[in-house]
């Protein structure tokens, strides 16, 4: 039996930035400080480098699936999500992804993640935590340290 891997998407798969940096002049200014309630914001973002490649290398190695929270806010952005995940990881992610508020509610082995919040710091398996504020800054770090190279 494969050990089941959760990945986050904003500030993991998806650069959040690369969304912000696309809005409106207007946008930005009636959304400022609330991003992530921009209608239509998640499908405006890239994926991060690396993470492509290395979610479909995670699928070949473990039970993988896409744990990230849809803003309350923004009526746009379940769609949005599900429409980022077929666009950019198509099959190895057909029907893998995981809304939720509350992270620590999804049992597994691992949560890759860039925040401990909604529930992230109390998810049962180990919380590999991403990026600048985290232990694995990049995507190698995380390949490296779940799929080791055999000698």
């Amino acid at each position: 039996m494969k050990k089941i891997v959760y990945v986050d998407m904003d500030g993991v798969l998806v650069d959040f930035q690369s969304g912000i940096d696309k809005l409106s002049e207007k946008d930005a200014v009636e959304y400022f400080g609330r991003y992530d309630d921009t209608p239509h914001i998640f499908s405006k973002m890239d994926p991060m480098p690396n993470a492509i490649d290395s979610y479909r290398m995670l699928c070949e190695h473990f039970d993988t699936y896409i744990l990230s929270t849809s803003p309350w806010k923004n009526p746009t952005a379940l769609n949005d999500k599900l429409e980022w995940v077929k666009k950019h990881l198509g099959d190895c992610a057909h029907k893998r992804l995981i809304l939720t508020h509350h992270k620590n509610l999804n049992k597994g082995h691992y949560l890759i993640d860039d925040r401990t919040k909604r529930g992230a710091d109390k998810f049962e398996g180990e919380l590999i935590q991403f990026g600048p504020e985290g232990n694995f800054k990049e995507w190698d770090s995380v390949i490296n340290y779940l799929i080791p190279r055999e000698p």
